[in-house]
């Protein structure tokens, strides 16, 4: 038995004449302009309403404490160290040739535990110093109101604390 089987002849089903007429047709079909379809539609018709009540207008008064945007600052900081802290080991290991992933995070772990520790027990301690801004003001008498604004600007990389006070 030979390896391969003869190919058979071929046997064309359409003459030279129907061949080049279908050719043309191919062609002149390919090149037809397509119909212009609508690129956009816009429903005119008027939405329902649900209830005969007006909207009312609702304000956004979400106010966030101050030691939580502290909390979650130190939370970034902690979390930003512990990137740099341990990029830097990293590359300090990737020296050594039988360091692997594993001996890396040994060593980065406990150091992102300690700030993570640190973060939540400063926040516990805001939490518990955090007191109401609720003032109540009973006058009896003649009153001088006087109006005290603490600024404390920080400015660079490591911050200096200057507390200023304004009258």
């Amino acid at each position: 038995m030979p390896d391969h089987a003869p190919l058979p002849a071929w046997h064309p089903s359409l003459t030279d004449t129907e061949a080049s007429a279908e050719a043309r047709r191919i062609i002149a079909d390919a090149y037809r302009p397509a119909p212009q379809m609508p690129t956009a539609y816009r429903d005119e018709t008027p939405l329902p309403t649900y209830g005969s009540t007006p909207p009312v207008l609702q304000p956004d008064r979400r106010i966030v404490p101050a030691w939580a945007a502290g909390t979650a600052v130190a939370g970034i900081g902690v979390g930003a160290t512990c990137v740099g802290a341990g990029c830097g080991i990293w590359l300090a290991c990737q020296g050594f040739a039988a360091v692997i992933l594993t001996s890396v995070l040994f060593i980065t772990l406990p150091l992102a535990a300690v700030a993570a520790l640190a973060a939540a027990i400063g926040s516990a301690i805001r939490s518990v110093k955090a007191t109401r801004s609720e003032t109540h003001h009973h006058y009896s008498g003649p009153v001088r109101q006087e109006t005290n604004t603490i600024t404390a600007p920080a400015y660079g990389l490591i911050a200096r604390n200057r507390n200023e006070l304004h009258r």
